[in-house]
């Protein structure tokens, strides 16, 4: 029996500084060799890995789908990915917009500059929070509910189970939300390494980020 096909939505690359452990080309070179129908390079407010990506998925099956993951100042996670030209063309005046308004090396976005860039249908947008971000449901509801207002068709809830022992709660959370806001739930792995031999690199670089010990 074949496997059902799926695409990778939510992938971070060593061009998230201090998050991704691989390089772009070995996430889309494990991606193929899985046989991944498409794969979602979305690093933090950045598009500079896709080159690498691109490059080492011409001419195979595995599609590259351009994308971007950002924090709203709200504290709102996001991943928006590119469906065509005028959408990748969208997707980068966002991250020039957010680059613009914090100093070198960060940056800030509104809901505001979301709303008045994006275009849904051009734009696909995936809400994944994590459990802690869910601890207060009505400030969790009004996200789900502003998703579906201002990209209805166009928005999804990311679902990343982490096999921490919450992912039967987290998901019936996710589903619960789902069904009040009209969103969808679509899989998603919040990948940041190709393959498990990274882990202790990607530890070391979280234990940097975070200023502690491993």
């Amino acid at each position: 029996m074949s496997l059902p096909a799926y695409a990778e939505l939510h992938c971070l690359s060593s061009f998230s500084f201090l998050r991704g452990a691989s390089q772009p080309q070995e996430l889309a070179e494990r991606a193929e060799a899985l046989g991944y129908a498409a794969l979602a390079l979305t690093d933090e407010c950045s598009v500079a890995g896709v080159v690498r990506a691109h490059t080492a998925l011409k001419g195979h099956r595995t599609r590259l789908i351009v994308g971007s993951e950002f924090r709203l100042d709200c504290g709102l996670p996001l991943i928006v990915l590119a469906a065509d030209r005028r959408g990748y063309g969208q997707l980068c005046r966002l991250i020039t917009r957010a680059r613009r308004a914090a100093p070198k090396g960060c940056y800030a976005l509104q809901r505001v500059d979301v709303e008045t860039i994006l275009e849904p249908g051009h734009c696909l947008v995936l809400w994944a929070p994590r459990p802690a971000q869910l601890r207060e449901i009505t400030h969790a509801r009004a996200d789900a509910l502003w998703l579906q207002r201002y990209f209805a068709g166009a928005a999804w809830i990311a679902v990343e189970l982490l096999r921490d022992g919450t992912e039967r709660a987290h998901l019936a959370l996710l589903q619960s939300l789902g069904a009040q806001s009209g969103l969808p739930l679509v899989a998603a792995g919040g990948v940041c390494m190709h393959v498990r031999a990274r882990r202790r690199l990607h530890d070391a670089l979280t234990a940097i980020r975070l200023n502690t010990t491993l």
